[in-house]
């Protein structure tokens, strides 16, 4: 590693090594070369360009499809005492001239700009005047049309390198498969970029899913474990969100609602207090979420399924940026199965496109229904190998129990066959329990063989028995005909008995408890009073500026400062994420805290 790079990382971001292919990263940049880098949220991304651009001549160029990110990482580099600046539609003409006037005087070491906006003809020529250090293209899986978050304003960043020869350009993300990552070497026309792929674990985070039984219990009883913590709540549809927000209020909880349908000033006040209260619940659809750079958010819920692995991936590692202990819940049932893969045959794509968004859902509800470790299938969509289980999902901490479900899916199958493959799961279920319905009535059923055979079954284990069959391909729910049940090539050896299966049985929500709140700090009890002092003056720091606390120092390292006690400004400099800006800033006011503990 050259030693500028190495010095500057000390110097101005207070840490004193860099982690995983970092330092690769940037030796590739600094020679000149593309690269293309895979790390994982909160795996120290925005480094591998924002190093490049303070040490190499010129102006950093980073391209962002979110706003938030732009206004959050500016801030934050200015915290860090880097001249840094975006241009986006939140600012007047004014404003924009004036950010112009600085990059052309040499004042600004990083411009944050939307690619729609950069592509325009005003902005490419305003910038051929101007030296360029790098050009970073960050959420690069938005240029794929294979990927879960396609962009077209990203289609048009190819030519950047013929425009800017010789500017190194970087495509980063989070998230991408091995055929997403070609498709944005090639989309972008990276020149022979180097290729650095780091693990995709997260292996802070504990992932755990349940089918869904009472989704507002369940709810309830996971949040009993993340008591005065900040974290997000995922649904699917805006009127979902509204009522799980209120809910929560009812319950106590500082729950905020956030989708596309709030007038933009809500949006904007609700991110803003995400990012600088403590104990906040954002519930939100998928309008919320990238570019949130906040460390400690400590679970991420889902009460609907994500369209896909990705999708998942992405969405769930927002929580425990830290490295410390963060969880990913997520319940899930057969009307998500229903009504995701009816949207993908509702949308107006082509056939290529629904049968490759088919496929990733159908992955997504294989993995929900493994009965062995998460972790290992999760990371293999994406190319990653875990040689163990990881010990920290709910299969390995508790794995679920299994049944020779043969026999019950034969007498679901045929119930399927004697009704006509006209019907849904609940006439279905309803059939098999012998009940007496005025639909069952009119139609004859309670006259089929089939009527009252499975009574050995309660209702909720024979619509589990419904989902499991769905996911593993034996049953289709017809979207044309309102989610009919209907037979597929495949049920034909398991109705003949030539196969046997074995499904998962679904554990009762009786047996839910509360989990204990998992420690996220490793301090001894005796510094753990002057960790709360020192996060109690960044509290204050933070409101009296307007700044999310994070910006100031993460929760690691005012531990750090717990733990060691430093007395003078140079043992406070050795401190992990204290850099000379920080120091001269914030430094004597942290140092008195410590001084009178």
């Amino acid at each position: 590693m050259t030693d500028p790079a190495l010095q500057t990382l000390r110097d101005v971001f207070g840490y004193q090594r860099f982690r995983g292919h970092q330092a690769a990263v940037i030796d590739a940049v600094l020679a000149g070369r593309d690269a293309l880098v895979l790390m994982p949220t909160g795996g120290g991304k925005s480094l591998c360009y924002q190093i490049p651009a303070l040490v190499r001549d010129g102006v950093g160029i980073v391209i962002s499809p979110l706003i938030a990110l732009m206004q959050d990482q500016v801030r934050a580099l200015h915290e860090l005492g880097i001249e840094a600046a975006f241009l986006n539609s939140t600012q007047d003409r004014e404003e924009q001239d004036a950010v112009i006037r600085q990059l052309r005087a040499g004042e600004i070491k990083l411009l944050y700009v939307a690619p729609e906006r950069l592509v325009q003809a005003h902005t490419l020529a305003m910038l051929d005047g101007i030296p360029l250090s790098v050009i970073a293209i960050d959420e690069a899986h938005c240029v794929s049309q294979w990927g879960h978050d396609f962009r077209r304003d990203y289609l048009s960043l190819d030519m950047l390198g013929e425009r800017y020869p010789g500017v190194p350009r970087m495509a980063l993300t989070a998230t991408a498969t091995r055929v997403v990552r070609e498709e944005i070497v090639q989309r972008l026309s990276l020149d022979d970029p180097g290729i650095f792929v780091s693990s995709f674990d997260r292996p802070n985070i504990r992932y755990r899913v349940q089918p869904k039984a009472d989704t507002r219990r369940q709810l309830t009883l996971f949040l009993r474990g993340h008591e005065g913590e900040a974290g997000i709540v995922y649904c699917l549809s805006r009127k979902k969100v509204e009522s799980t927000a209120e809910m929560l209020r009812d319950e106590g909880y500082n729950s905020l609602p956030y989708h596309a349908g709030l007038d933009a000033d809500v949006r904007a006040d609700h991110q803003h207090r995400f990012l600088t209260e403590e104990s906040v619940i954002v519930v939100a659809t998928i309008a919320f979420g990238m570019g949130i750079d906040r460390p400690d958010v400590r679970f991420v819920a889902h009460l609907d399924l994500p369209k896909s692995i990705e999708s998942y991936y992405q969405e769930t590692g927002r929580a425990g940026r830290d490295g410390a202990p963060a969880e990913a819940w997520m319940v899930y049932g057969l009307q998500d199965v229903v009504r995701l893969r009816q949207m993908v045959d509702d949308s107006e794509a082509e056939e290529d496109r629904k049968r490759h968004d088919r496929e990733k859902l159908d992955a997504l509800l294989g993995w929900c229904e493994v009965t062995s470790c998460r972790r290992r299938p999760l990371l293999a969509y994406f190319g990653d190998e875990l040689p163990a289980d990881c010990g920290n999902c709910d299969n390995c901490l508790d794995p679920p129990a299994t049944w020779d479900g043969t026999e019950a899916a034969r007498k679901l199958l045929s119930a399927v066959y004697r009704t006509g493959q006209r019907f849904g799961a609940a006439h279905v279920v309803d059939v098999l329990l012998g009940k007496t319905t005025d639909k069952i009535t009119r139609f004859g059923h309670d006259r089929e063989s089939v009527y009252g055979i499975g009574t050995e079954l309660a209702a909720p284990a024979w619509r589990s028995v419904v989902r499991q069959l769905i996911v593993e391909g034996y049953l289709n729910a017809d979207q044309e005909r309102f989610g009919a049940l209907v037979l597929t090539g495949k049920s034909r050896p398991l109705l003949r008995g030539e196969i046997e299966l074995q499904l998962r049985k679904d554990p009762k929500l009786a047996k839910e408890r509360a989990k204990r709140k998992a420690s996220v700090t490793t301090l001894a009890p005796a510094d753990q009073s002057l960790f709360e002092a020192l996060r109690q003056r960044r509290k204050e720091l933070a409101d009296r500026l307007d700044l999310p606390p994070y910006v100031i120092f993460h929760d690691a390292t005012l531990e750090q400062m717990a733990a060691h006690r430093p007395a003078t400004e140079d043992e406070l400099l050795s401190i992990n994420g204290v850099g000379e800006a920080k120091l001269a800033r914030y430094g004597a006011a942290f140092l008195e805290v410590i001084a009178a503990a």
